[in-house]
């Protein structure tokens, strides 16, 4: 799954009663905003599904209620179409990051799409003290070719965006904006290389066993990296 904020202050001219008095200084207007880093990472990935006695085309439309969680340990369902995704331990800094993922699942004619609902963040103190100082975007679009489904070969697609705005911390404000923004896209970025080909292949395991019969849709991941 950007904005800009814009600040403006109103000009008025002063009332001719109160043209004498000294105006009170405003909190508001000296207040130095909190400054914000933007961490954007963006990665698509795509495998050749063989396709077996069920077409790859039928599976992409199974209703979300009927999903595999594909990996017990770090993915549980809440309801129909949410989940909570526990992401592995990332080092930012000096700190260790657990992000936990709340997603929802909006089913589409060739597949699904993935939206962040929320996202807390597990670890020190300081990491769980900037859960309400962030903002998190993130959309997951998984599809394959509706067109080719009398194709023996199927391309499946995951197309993944990640954005994420946070204030940056008082012991963080020393370090340049840019390098705490690369550092954090790097971040991004490295979750994306190493959490999407894993999900595509749990994905592709899972089509497999539906597809040759399997209808217990029990997890096939072990929670391992």
């Amino acid at each position: 799954m950007a904005s800009s904020l814009v600040r403006s202050i109103p000009i008025s001219f002063p009332c001719t009663q109160c043209t004498l008095k000294s105006p009170r200084p405003s909190l508001r207007a000296s207040a130095t905003p909190s400054q914000k880093a933007r961490f954007v990472a963006r990665r698509k990935e795509s495998l050749s599904v063989w396709q077996l006695q069920r077409p790859l085309i039928e599976y992409m439309r199974l209703p979300a209620s009927q999903y595999s969680v594909l990996d017990a340990k770090r993915i549980e369902r809440v309801d129909d179409s949410t989940f909570r995704c526990y992401v592995y331990p990332i080092k930012f800094f000096a700190f260790e990051v657990c992000p936990v993922l709340l997603v929802k699942v909006e089913e589409q004619p060739d597949g699904c799409c993935i939206k962040l609902l929320s996202c807390k963040l597990e670890g020190s103190p300081m990491v769980a003290a900037q859960n309400d100082k962030f903002d998190a975007i993130m959309v997951n679009r998984i599809s394959c070719d509706s067109k080719a489904d009398k194709s023996l070969v199927q391309q499946l697609t995951s197309d993944t965006i990640i954005e994420v705005s946070i204030d940056i911390p008082f012991a963080f404000q020393a370090i340049p904006k840019q390098a705490i923004e690369s550092a954090g896209a790097q971040i991004l970025e490295q979750i994306l290389r190493i959490m999407l080909p894993r999900f595509m292949s749990q994905l592709v395991k899972d089509y497999q066993a539906w597809a040759s019969g399997d209808t217990s849709r029990q997890p096939l991941g072990t929670g391992e990296i």
